[in-house]
């Protein structure tokens, strides 16, 4: 989880051989119409994501890595729920120096590095009652997998 151009789907991917399970990208969960608004430059509501963030937990049913930006504390709730709980979100935090030189680098996304603003003012940093691990995305791929898997494997659990 995380802000526009953090890595999500990188770092999914890389995860996924890491801890033998599969990886989606959220991104092929939204609907068309949230991506033909997005690739406009306009933010979605509350009201565009639930449905896809529904669709979210419901992926997470089975065992797996969903890239999703999961922003809120209340998004990440209802993707936990949806999934039947015990979701562990991993939380891949940067600078906006460093997400916006990765979305200026990165072709082919339907998000524009304009919306990077809104993403910031929407994101609610995970708190220390929900099931989240954060690591700091300015480092080698390598380097963020290896954290990641370090400390799943540090929580109670797993």
């Amino acid at each position: 989880m995380g802000v526009s151009g953090c890595g999500k789907s990188s770092v999914g991917a890389a995860l996924s051989p890491a801890l033998a399970l599969p990886y989606r990208d959220g991104d092929d969960l939204h609907p068309a119409e949230n991506i033909a608004k997005m690739a406009r430059g306009e933010a979605l509501t509350d009201a565009d994501r639930w449905p896809w963030l529904a669709l979210v937990g419901q992926t997470l049913r089975a065992p797996g890595i969903v890239g999703c930006s999961a922003l809120k504390r209340s998004y990440r709730t209802l993707i936990d729920a949806e999934a039947g709980g015990g979701v562990v979100f991993v939380h891949l935090s940067g600078t906006r120096a460093v997400i916006e030189a990765r979305m200026a680098a990165r072709t082919g996304h339907f998000m524009p590095p304009t919306l990077l603003d809104s993403q910031f003012a929407t994101l609610e940093v995970p708190g220390p009652d929900e099931r989240a691990v954060t690591v700091d995305i300015d480092q080698p791929l390598a380097a963020i997998v290896a954290e990641v898997v370090s400390k799943l494997g540090g929580m109670s659990g797993g």
